[in-house]
């Protein structure tokens, strides 16, 4: 059996805010909402009429920011990141945002997805003389707008997303602008909000909340949002239509629950996902229990459907960050406990069907059911609120191979004695859409069923890698 290792990992999450005089302090505020969806690096580019400040570093937005800094980041209009790496290690320089100098002026960015030609436009820009600071595929972008032989910014941002492929959501930020877009196949979430007389951008409606801020509408695909003292513009920038191919996973995971996206609240989705998983796979158990927190509102929806009491029988340790590097089996068995505690009173004797959002490289469930195994319980009915993962994801989340997912290589047989449960159930595809509402071609379920719906290039992650691995060398 090929047994994978490690963790999920989240996504990027953006947010900017024009109009207000606190606009750093909101900023600050909306990266704390949008915390989950990277937890490397934080960032803030702020703006005055005369100039632009940034600050950034690693860690929690928390860690990277006090007063002092975020009274230094004056002016009316900023943008920040919260960043996990995807393209470019977890390094000091690869922090977003960037901020550049050109000939047209200073420009910053902030970017969530992947570029899928990054490693053959990265390549032609160095033999034409660009010199990159970052290992990050956003820095391309900045390259390319730079090197725009229009007098025209907009004209030459256009002509930059003409070559790119694949999933961004982009803020950019100029003297005097703020500016939002998606890619044409609208692969990550990028939503708009008022507060008054400002304007917002986010990843997520939550952070919107967070700061009193009015939901406006979602950033379309392949459309660009232009943000300034006059208002806000918009255009598209593409001419041909292109197939929707919005991230199933926002739904599934990555989004909080209490986020809004496409006009579908993630917590009913989720509740949903669960109530289709109760009628796809039935089992005779004592309770539901869900993997704290991305289990919860799919538990819910199968002890719903199901009629079988819920209960919050594993209980989850708020106060912990990134647990350090263990030598031994039994110190990352303890990790895990440092995580999640099982109530022993509740579960042990019982049968117990546990609800998780997926499953990755499996490790991690193979030391929950452990746990609940040591904890008395008589029955462990193990269900998945979406489809096996099968292939990997080149379009910004942390699937780096399919040798490392546990249901690329091993069938469901294989995968429950794994994991040592007594059955495991994985939702459908078709299931996973009717809970959604939805059709497949409205979504990228390439981790699912392996249909990408941008071609991609391979060449990038080792060039990165062998460019990671030298600056490490040197520090």
């Amino acid at each position: 059996m090929n047994i994978p290792k490690g963790k999920l990992h989240d996504e990027c999450g953006i947010f900017g805010v024009y109009g207000m005089e606190n606009a750093s302090e909101l900023t600050y505020l909306g990266l704390f909402a949008l915390q989950h969806r990277g937890q490397e690096s934080a960032g803030i580019i702020s703006g005055t009429p005369d100039e632009l400040n940034i600050h950034k570093g690693m860690g929690l937005v928390e860690k990277v920011f006090n007063k002092r800094i975020l009274d230094s980041l004056k002016g009316n209009y900023a943008m920040g990141h919260v960043r996990y790496s995807t393209t470019g290690s977890s390094l000091q320089k690869n922090a977003q945002p960037l901020l550049v100098s050109t000939d047209k002026g200073e420009l910053g960015i902030a970017h969530n997805g992947n570029l899928v030609n990054a490693g053959k436009l990265r390549k032609e820009l160095e033999k034409e003389g660009s010199i990159f600071q970052t290992t990050v595929d956003s820095e391309i972008i900045l390259h390319l707008i730079a090197r725009g032989k229009s007098q025209s910014f907009n004209e030459n941002l256009k002509n930059a997303l003409f070559q790119i492929e694949g999933a961004y959501s982009l803020a950019l930020i100029r003297k005097g602008l703020l500016i939002g877009l998606r890619d044409p196949n609208g692969f990550r979430p990028l939503c708009i909000g008022k507060k008054g007389y400002a304007h917002i951008l986010s990843s997520e409606t939550c952070a919107l909340d967070l700061i009193g801020a009015q939901f406006i509408r979602d950033v379309e695909p392949g459309e660009i949002v232009y943000i300034s003292y006059s208002g806000i513009k918009s255009e598209k920038f593409v001419q041909t239509p292109q197939r929707k191919s919005f991230c199933i996973f926002e739904y599934i995971y990555f989004a909080r629950p209490d986020s809004v996206i496409d006009g579908r609240n993630v917590h009913e989705m989720r509740k949903n996902m669960g109530r289709q998983l109760a009628k796809e796979h039935p089992v005779k158990a004592d309770m539901v229990i869900p993997v704290p927190d991305s289990g919860n509102s799919a538990a819910l929806g199968y002890a719903e459907e199901s009629g079988i009491p819920f209960e919050m029988a594993i209980i989850r340790n708020h106060y912990i960050g990134r647990t350090f590097i263990q030598p031994t089996q039994d110190f990352r068995d303890f990790s895990v406990r440092i995580k999640l505690n099982p109530i022993k009173n509740i579960i042990k004797g019982k049968r117990i069907i546990v609800v998780d959002d997926s499953i990755v490289r499996g490790t991690t469930s193979r030391s929950r059911v452990k746990s609940l195994r040591e904890a008395g319980a008589k029955e462990i009915h193990m269900r998945i609120s979406c489809p096996p993962h099968r292939h990997r994801c080149v379009y910004g989340i942390d699937f780096p191979s399919e040798s490392e997912l546990l249901a690329a290589n091993n069938d469901i047989s294989a995968i429950k004695g794994f994991l040592n449960v007594d059955s495991i159930g994985y939702l459908s595809q078709d299931g996973l859409m009717k809970a959604i509402g939805s059709k497949n071609n409205e979504f990228c379920c390439a981790c699912f069923d392996g249909k990408y719906p941008v071609c991609y290039d391979d060449d990038l992650s080792k060039y990165i890698h062998e460019k990671d691995s030298f600056i490490r060398e040197i520090q």
